[in-house]
């Protein structure tokens, strides 16, 4: 309990500083996210085959090669002025962005066929039957895989505390170095991160059950 008290100030910081990469970072992916799917989905070829090619790198690279790329190589090509929390945040955003992509995607194939050309027959173009129509119903059958995925974010972003940006993994490494306890320290880590999945997983099962529909 001592190393929360007499700390207390740097675990607040950390706390809050997960809190906010998780909450840009996931805010940036879930728009990323469903553009890439709309991309995927699309009846233009070049947008079908941008959105697989961003799903297919981004999903098959390591998250830590991507923190490398963002920290030691977007600054050599002009983002130079960019802090590193920003880049974290660019990095978390990105490789999320193809997880819910694929989730999006999968929600969307589960609405019948028959919609979208009934839609069509309407007059309606592909944006407005992909907003008004598909997505509406896509929703529901996306959430649950969509709040893993932020939740599995929360716990990816320990990696930023690697790269100089304070978050609660940077806490633990910053409390190791000047000679506290390792495993007290891991343990309150470990409570901060479990409140904030829970809060994650509460908020979306608030959402599934706003949004089920009576059977």
């Amino acid at each position: 309990m001592n190393v929360l008290l007499d700390n207390f100030a740097l675990f607040r910081e950390g706390f809050l500083g997960t809190v906010e990469l998780t909450a840009l970072s996931g805010a940036i992916a879930l728009v990323l996210g469903m553009i890439m799917a709309a991309f995927r989905v699309s009846p233009v070829p070049p947008l079908r085959a941008f959105g697989a090619a961003w799903v297919t790198l981004l999903r098959n690279t390591p998250l830590t090669l991507l923190f490398f790329i963002a920290v030691l190589v977007l600054p050599r090509l002009g983002l130079n002025t960019w802090s590193y929390f920003r880049l974290a945040v660019l990095a978390l955003s990105c490789y999320t962005s193809a997880f819910i992509c694929e989730a999006v995607r999968s929600g969307i194939n589960t609405v019948p066929l028959g919609q979208a050309e009934a839609a069509r027959s309407l007059g309606m173009t592909f944006t407005q039957t992909l907003r008004l129509i598909i997505l509406p119903q896509a929703t529901r059958t996306v959430l649950p895989p969509i709040g893993s995925l932020l939740i599995a974010l929360t716990k990816n972003s320990a990696i930023a505390g690697a790269f100089s940006v304070t978050e609660l993994f940077s806490v633990q490494k910053a409390l190791g170095e000047v000679g506290y306890d390792v495993f007290a320290t891991f343990i309150w880590v470990a409570v901060a991160y479990l409140i904030i999945t829970l809060f994650i997983s509460a908020v979306f099962r608030l959402l599934e059950n706003r949004l089920a529909v009576a059977r």
